[in-house]
This record gives structure tokens, C-alpha cells and sequence, in this order.
């Protein structure tokens, strides 16, 4: 091998100490070498991984070597699409990679670990096997109706019943899982000298944002991250939005709309020592109707405000107390992962195809319940079962379309 200089077939699953050179004979690293055999490996194809020091330099001018020797860069998700395609993982496994790859925090990687053993298939074929032994009852007595009666309707509704309670738990776990993944982002809202950059220094720990008691100092979104209960929440601070403002200041307010807009939830935060006014009054009525904690700020000084903001349910306190952030970080649990505790050792649905497949399942069943309570012929579920059984097998990967597939791979960004 040109790369390596060593002319011997290499034993697979041992390490060899080899010398790595260029085209031209130049020493690049002192390296280590490992052959796996088909099909004993990641893809199930010959692989040999080369190990180098650390340095970028020296990784980029090994691959370029092993170029100039033969070797082709490998797209995107290659090898786990290699993978797939020879048998040696699962399509949902195959997503649990690049979610491990792209996680920012322990629980994301946690939680795409739990997909990637496998868990996520066995629990739908599972569901889908009760889904079809129901439907090769009623197929028999449809086909042999003098010799197989008819499946008893409530035995019938309640597996049923309860193959529906089983998926949409799988369902309320995707959507968890997909809170985990992404993150929840939160935008700090409210008048100027509520204390908004004070907030996001003390959630974050440090001076991020500049804080002074001349309004309008914040004049452009500041977006930082921390992680709550394992999840990373994306917080923005935002300007001060008030009705005066000059050319600068309002540009910064439009970003503050935009923010507030995209963000899952607004943390609205006042100065809870005086009487609302008109700026504050603003601000509660751009965010109502939506997700948001509102949190009356400067309790030390009073708390004539917040008395008067009590049918907003506010969270009284100062940025400055620790007691009032932990308050804070427990509000945003409680919104940004609709109040569940996050299993990160259960399986999921992690892709949109996945939750589109399921919700169909869904939609199957629930209709064959329907027919079944209005006290229709029990064999007329049997065309609502076939879909629920066809859409099952989309999310288990045992039929599904070559453009998910496509969709899965195309989130990877490197070769693996």
C-alpha cells in the first residue's frame, strides 16, 4: 500500500504501527492501522481505518494522500448508508447516527443512543404484530365465515385500543425528542430597564450582555445558550420596546418582534415595583395568546406592579436571587417540554417521516375504533387495519420510499 509502505496483507482486528507518507515519499505521521473484513464491520464491507495525531493539518494531508493513492472522499453519511443498505442497521438507526453526531448536549446524545440500540424498531414491529394478528382474525372470518366467527367486538376494540395508547406514547416521546434534539429558544421581552440583560447575565452565569440604567442600551438581539434539565435552551435578549423611540432603537424593536415571533417561548420581563404603564401594557398584549412566562422583576424594591399583573400568574422576585432564576429555569421546563419528564433511555420517533407515518397509524386506528362503536359489522375494520399495518411498517423501515431515504442521509455533513 502506497500509503502506508506495508506490502503484507494486514490480519483484520489488529492493530499495525505504520508510517504515512505523501505521493512524493514525505513522512506525514507516525499512524496506526486497522483492517475489519467484510462482513465484520461498520458497513459490512472491507474497511481500514487509519489513526493520526490529532493535528487538522495532519488529518487533511493524510486524506489528501490517500486520494492521490486511489481513495474516494466519501459523501456525506456514506458509511452509514452503506450500512443500512447491507443489512447492518436499521433505518431509524441509521437517523440515531447522525442525531449522535450533531447533538450539543449529553442528553441529546443520550437520547439518539436509546434509537440507535434498536429500541425504537422492536417496540413498532411489536405493535404492528398485535395490529396484524387482529387483522389475520378478521381476514379468516371474512375468507371462512361458516368455519371462523367473528372476533368478539369488545376483545377487538380494547387491542385496538390499546395498540392506539401504545403509539401515540411513542408519539408524545418523539415530540420530547425532538425538544431534546433542537433545544427550545427563548426570547427575553419586555419595556427598557426591566432588566432584561440583567436576566440573561444571571441565568447564564456571566456579564454577556452590557447592562446601564440609560434606556436603549440594547439595541440588537443577543443570543446565548444554557442547558435546563439537560436540555439546551437558547436564550435572546431583546431591545426594549417602547412607543418613543429614534430610527436606531426602532430597528432593534423590529428585531425584538421577529425574535419574540419565532421563539417557543416569551419570557416577558417587567419592573415589578411600579404600576404598569403603556409600555408595559404593550408588551403583554403582543404576547398574549402564546406561550410565555411574564416575570415582575425588582421585587426588592416593591411589588406594586406585580399586585397588579396577578391575573397574568407572574413570577415575583429579583434576577439577582437565586431562588427567582431557579424559578425561572422550572417555568421554562414546564412550557418547553409541555410539563413530561423527559425518558432519555426510551425509544422515539425521531424523523418527520416517522411522525407522518405514525400519525397516519394513528388516524387508522382511531377510525376502525369508530366503526366499531357505532356498532357497524366488525369485518369493516379490516381495510383500516391494513393501513395502520402499512403505515407501521414506513416507521419500522420495512416499506419505505426512496426519498426518505434520501432525506435521512442528506442530514449528515461528513462521511460518516
Amino acid at each position: 500500500m502506497r500509503l502506508t509502505g506495508v506490502s503484507a496483507p494486514l490480519r483484520p482486528r489488529r492493530a499495525y504501527a505504520v508510517d504515512l507518507h505523501d505521493a512524493g515519499g514525505a513522512l506525514l505521521d507516525h499512524g496506526v492501522a486497522l483492517f475489519f473484513a467484510a462482513p465484520r464491520s461498520y458497513t459490512g464491507e472491507d474497511v481500514l481505518e487509519l489513526h493520526v495525531h490529532g493535528s487538522p493539518v495532519v488529518a487533511r494531508c493524510v486524506l489528501e494522500a490517500a486520494v492521490e493513492a486511489g481513495a474516494v472522499p466519501a459523501a456525506p453519511g456514506e458509511f452509514t448508508r452503506r450500512a443500512y443498505c447491507n443489512g447492518k442497521m436499521e433505518l431509524s438507526a441509521a437517523a440515531a447516527v447522525a442525531d449522535i453526531i450533531g447533538a450539543e448536549t449529553g442528553a441529546a446524545a443520550r437520547a439518539a443512543a436509546a434509537n440507535l440500540a434498536g429500541g425504537l424498531v422492536a417496540e413498532i414491529d411489536r405493535l404492528r404484530g398485535v395490529v396484524r394478528g387482529v387483522l389475520e382474525e378478521l381476514e379468516g372470518a371474512i375468507d371462512f365465515p361458516d368455519e371462523v366467527p367473528d372476533p368478539e367486538r369488545l376483545a377487538l376494540d380494547a387491542t385496538v385500543a390499546s395498540a392506539e395508547a401504545d403509539l401515540r406514547a411513542l408519539q408524545r416521546a418523539g415530540e420530547l425528542g425532538r425538544v431534546v434534539r433542537e433545544g427550545v429558544s427563548v426570547a427575553i421581552v419586555g419595556p427598557p430597564n426591566a432588566g432584561k440583560s440583567s436576566l440573561l447575565n444571571a441565568l447564564l452565569h456571566e456579564e454577556r450582555a452590557i447592562v446601564s440604567a440609560m434606556p436603549g442600551t440594547t439595541r440588537d438581539t443577543i443570543e446565548e445558550a444554557l442547558v435546563v434539565d439537560g436540555v439546551q435552551v437558547r436564550l435572546i435578549d431583546t431591545a426594549g420596546i417602547r412607543v418613543h423611540a429614534d430610527a436606531v432603537e426602532s430597528a432593534g424593536i423590529k428585531r425584538t418582534i421577529d425574535a419574540v415571533s419565532h421563539a417557543r417561548i416569551a419570557l416577558v420581563t417587567l419592573d415589578g415595583s411600579r404600576l404598569p404603564g403603556p409600555a408595559e401594557r404593550d408588551v403583554l398584549e403582543r404576547t398574549r395568546g402564546r406561550e410565555r412566562i411574564v416575570f415582575c422583576n425588582k421585587a426588592d424594591l416593591g411589588v406594586e406592579g406585580a399586585r397588579a399583573l396577578a391575573s397574568c400568574e407572574p413570577i415575583v422576585g429579583s434576577v439577582y436571587d437565586p431562588s427567582t432564576q431557579d424559578s425561572i429555569r422550572a417555568a421554562i421546563a414546564r412550557i418547553g417540554w409541555n410539563g413530561e419528564t423527559i425518558d432519555l433511555a426510551r425509544p422515539h420517533l425521531a424523523t418527520a417521516a416517522e411522525m407522518t407515518a405514525a400519525a397516519q397509524a394513528l388516524a387508522a386506528l382511531a377510525h376502525a375504533r369508530a366503526t366499531l362503536a357505532a356498532g357497524e359489522p366488525v369485518d369493516l375494520c379490516a381495510g383500516d387495519l391494513q393501513q395502520a399495518v402499512a403505515a407501521l411498517g414506513h416507521v419500522s423501515g420495512e416499506a419505505v420510499a426512496e426519498e426518505v431515504i434520501e432525506g435521512i442521509f442528506a442530514r449528515f455533513c461528513i462521511g460518516k
